[in-house]
């Protein structure tokens, strides 16, 4: 889920909140989403509760991401306590990969004979 929070607060602009069915799902679902970003060279300010990962935090300074072990975001409902966001409808069909830039082989240059 995500929620158009800008309105609403100056922290950021928009929340992410999704769950897991376990700690080691939250974990994998973090990781995925600091992987995929960080190829495309967005790192998070910081990210927090790693250590239990039932509630991991990943500020992105406009969008903050939480990811919750599913029984822990039904106790915080953070969906009520931001009842008045807007939520933003999401394609049911995931963007395309981003394009990478390869550049061309480094060749060496012929050495001359001499």
């Amino acid at each position: 889920m995500v929620l158009d929070v800008g309105k609403l607060t100056s922290v950021a602009d928009y929340l992410v909140l999704c769950s897991g069915g376990s700690d080691r799902q939250v974990r994998a679902i973090a990781d995925h989403i600091d992987g995929s970003l960080a190829q495309q060279r967005i790192h998070p300010l910081s990210i927090e509760g790693t250590s239990t990962s039932q509630w991991i935090l990943m500020d992105y300074a406009d969008v903050i991401v939480h990811i919750f072990r599913t029984d822990v975001r039904a106790h915080y409902a953070l969906e009520r306590l931001w009842g008045d966001a807007a939520h933003v409808r999401l394609s049911d069909n995931p963007p395309a990969p981003a394009a990478t830039t390869t550049r061309p082989a480094r060749t060496k240059p012929a050495r001359a004979r001499g």
